[in-house]
């Protein structure tokens, strides 16, 4: 039995994951908020413009984003549809309820995520908001 096993081992290659660098960067906040109040999620959409990266004097530059759709999970449950304004900036209000606490108490959290498309490429950002 003992050979029948050494046997049938094959040797692994390299496990490799194909990654692809997201298309946009996003700034997301998170935070904690009393169980009785509303929780605000944001977030800031730019678009590094690495034209300039080998001169010193001009660098990276950040180019918000303008109106682009994008949606909230919340618990893998979709919370909202929004687009970033003109500065790249998007917002949204919602309540525990709607983010899946039915009833929050102190120390519960729950993992949002903020995900779109930019110029045929998806992305998600995760962000976690909690109860204080």
């Amino acid at each position: 039995m003992g050979l029948s096993l050494l046997l049938s081992c094959q040797k692994e290659e390299d496990m490799v994951l194909d990654r692809v660098v997201s298309p946009v960067l996003i700034t997301a906040s998170s935070g904690s908020f009393d169980a009785a109040e509303n929780v605000v999620a944001s977030a800031v959409v730019l678009e590094l413009d690495k034209s300039g990266l080998l001169n010193y004097q001009v660098g990276i530059d950040s180019l918000p984003v303008a109106n682009l759709p994008m949606a909230l999970y919340a618990g893998g449950a979709k919370v909202a549809e929004l687009a970033t304004d003109a500065q790249g900036k998007i917002s949204v209000t919602k309540t525990w309820a709607e983010l899946g606490l039915a009833a929050p108490k102190k120390g519960n959290a729950v993992n949002l995520e903020w995900s779109g498309q930019h110029k045929g490429q998806g992305f998600v950002k995760q962000t976690r908001v909690q109860v204080k």
